[in-house]
């Protein structure tokens, strides 16, 4: 498979998981403030959170969606899936199973806590294998004269 087919379907697999959480989260607002103010480690920001990550997520679709942005929206969700990795990762390990509360709407929601940390993880990968392809191709036209 050529690596520009790899970019643009790692890019669209991003798109389709940003632009679905982020709308859902600004669809049900309320609800998802509520939520952030349950999780440990976040209450104290969930009023700035419940906003800014939805918007992110979405911004960072834009990015993805735009060729000449592109490589942006791929380092973008890459920063962004570590740092939901990293906390979900945290909740996993270190809070009980019977505090973890849901935080996730939709489909991402039926899952377990485990379930959405391997998910992220492959999510995370993603971005970093298009990371790694648009590098890629950026050297060849370098080496090319592209």
């Amino acid at each position: 498979m050529k690596k520009s087919t790899i970019v643009d379907v790692i890019s669209y697999l991003l798109v389709l998981l940003f632009v679905y959480t982020g709308a859902a989260k600004l669809m049900a607002l309320d609800v998802f403030k509520t939520q952030l103010t349950n999780q440990p480690l976040l209450s104290s920001f969930a009023g700035l959170l419940a906003l800014a990550i939805p918007l992110v997520e979405l911004l960072t679709a834009a990015l993805l969606l735009n060729g000449k942005w592109r490589k942006w929206g791929l380092y973008n969700a890459f920063f962004l899936m570590s740092a939901f990795t990293l906390y979900v990762g945290y909740m996993v390990i270190f809070i009980s199973p019977e505090n973890l509360p849901c935080s996730c709407g939709g489909v991402i929601g039926w899952m377990t806590w485990k379930q959405h940390l391997v998910f992220n993880l492959c999510y995370t990968l993603l971005a970093l294998t298009g990371i790694w392809a648009a590098r890629s191709l950026e050297t060849n036209h370098y080496k090319h004269g592209i």
